[in-house]
């Protein structure tokens, strides 16, 4: 199983497929499924497959992944989408986040299919999460059956992530009255964002999770002035705001609204932090396994789904979106046998 995920990545990494660019990785991945005999659904570039004998009086499974990958940053040494092996290491865009969970859980769902388990199983390869796009998973889950629980591939050297951050990102502004510098007027828009600024740095929110700690407010951008000379008369500045499970994102900005003076509007509030209860059989399978549940500061598609999660793939974290990014053959290997052991004759 091991040496056919890791032809089936190879193929994958060669294919390019940024954020909303995956239609040639969805198609080869649609294929490959239907080579195997099984039948796929697919809406834009999300490819799905279910479990033979599909019985909606029985739970089902999620097991998810993305076919999509950002963009190559500088830095480069090998070309990013001619996949290499070297010293068993697998080379290429996408290879660690998250084509070898991609191709890993796939060949799960396979093994699994072959035998009766307890519960139904949906493969689902989503696209557009590394942009939270409208047109990724979010635009699946209500074509498929109701899903009782998901397994998200993600990076995490296969330790269960069972909370994860949330995000939020405000645009601010204020606004003033412009005039020349040289003289006593106009109405300085920086100096009124200011306090509010400060504010953001130095608040803290009351309640804190034992597994995400605090929630996280940073001004990451500003900008206002058009020439050294003119008193600005708008200042604008973004927030990322990082919430974690004790907090919903409209229950922050509520409690924003009420502390600053500027404007401010949020982009969304749909990308919600996530948690599984540590009792949930699979987390307690996972803990048996000497898997440590851990919290996770990174966004996934776990945000958008309204049902328990837990986020669990081959690979580090720390080398997506990196210059040479790769995967351990080993850790294909390893993941596709942990994932077994966790799901095979398992409650969900």
């Amino acid at each position: 199983m091991a040496f056919e995920a890791t032809e089936v990545l190879k193929v994958l990494i060669s294919i390019p497929s940024q954020s909303k660019e995956e239609e040639k990785a969805a198609d080869y991945l649609q294929n490959y499924i239907e080579m195997q005999g099984v039948e796929t659904g697919r809406k834009g570039n999300n490819v799905w497959c279910l479990s033979p004998m599909f019985d909606l009086h029985k739970p089902t499974l999620l097991l998810n992944s993305h076919i999509d990958t950002v963009k190559p940053v500088n830095g480069w040494r090998k070309n990013p989408f001619s996949p290499q092996e070297e010293n068993g290491k697998l080379y290429g865009l996408g290879s660690n986040d998250a084509g070898a969970s991609v191709v890993s859980l796939l060949q799960v769902f396979f093994q699994l299919c072959r035998t009766t388990q307890a519960y139904n199983i949906i493969y689902l390869a989503s696209c557009e999460e590394e942009i939270s796009g409208k047109g990724g998973i979010e635009s699946v889950l209500p074509e498929l059956p109701p899903i009782n629980f998901a397994l998200v591939g993600e990076p995490t050297e296969m330790q269960p992530a069972i909370a994860e951050k949330g995000l939020m990102v405000l645009d601010v502004t204020a606004y003033g009255k412009s005039g020349h510098a040289a003289r006593n007027e106009g109405d300085n828009a920086i100096y009124k964002v200011l306090d509010d600024i400060a504010w953001f740095k130095n608040h803290r929110f009351e309640k804190e999770s034992s597994l995400l700690g605090p929630v996280k407010m940073s001004v990451t951008q500003i900008n206002a002035g058009t020439q050294h000379n003119v008193i600005p008369d708008r200042c604008t500045f973004v927030v990322d705001i990082r919430s974690n499970e004790c907090y919903s994102n409209q229950e922050l900005y509520a409690e924003i609204q009420k502390q600053i003076t500027c404007e401010a509007k949020a982009r969304s509030f749909r990308l919600s932090s996530s948690h599984v209860d540590p009792n949930h059989p699979i987390v307690k399978r996972a803990t048996a396994m000497g898997r440590v549940p851990f919290g996770s500061p990174t966004l996934s598609d776990q945000s958008l789904m309204s049902f328990p999660s837990l986020k669990m793939g081959p690979g580090k974290s720390s080398r997506s979106h990196t210059a040479d990014e790769f995967i351990a053959l080993q850790e294909i290997e390893e993941a596709i046998g942990i994932y077994l052991d966790l799901l095979d004759s398992t409650q969900i």
